[in-house]
């Protein structure tokens, strides 16, 4: 999956679990989401490495969970750096719900256009 698609993807999550979910999940419109997913893309790309290295005995020791937290952190961050009163979560509880919601959502759609692109070749 392409960048631009994971970035559209991702907005369309957000918007979508603040329409599920409006009590858990605030984002003020479809321009926020945009921003927020291009501020998640750049704090995935640079500190989540650091994160995962550092997580890594908390991540073996419950065979891979905790990098739902590690996700959930990087949604609260991105909610700190586009705003609180634009994009953001009630609870770390539902920041955890949305970073689930979103690997299941870029799990099915990457495994989507994978076999899309093996069926072509």
């Amino acid at each position: 999956m392409s960048y631009f698609q994971r970035l559209i993807v991702n907005t369309l999550t957000f918007v979508s679990m603040a329409v599920i979910f409006p009590n858990m999940v605030f984002v003020s419109g479809f321009g926020t989401a945009i921003i927020a997913s291009f501020v998640l893309s750049l704090l995935n790309m640079l500190v989540k490495p650091v994160l995962t290295i550092l997580s890594l005995p908390f991540t073996l020791i419950t065979f891979g969970l905790f990098s739902f937290v590690v996700n959930a952190a990087m949604l609260q961050l991105t909610s700190f750096f586009v705003g609180s009163a634009k994009f953001g979560f009630a609870t770390f509880g539902a920041s955890i719900l949305v970073a689930i919601v979103m690997s299941i959502v870029n799990s099915i759609v990457s495994e989507h256009t994978l076999s899309k692109y093996q069926d072509e070749k």
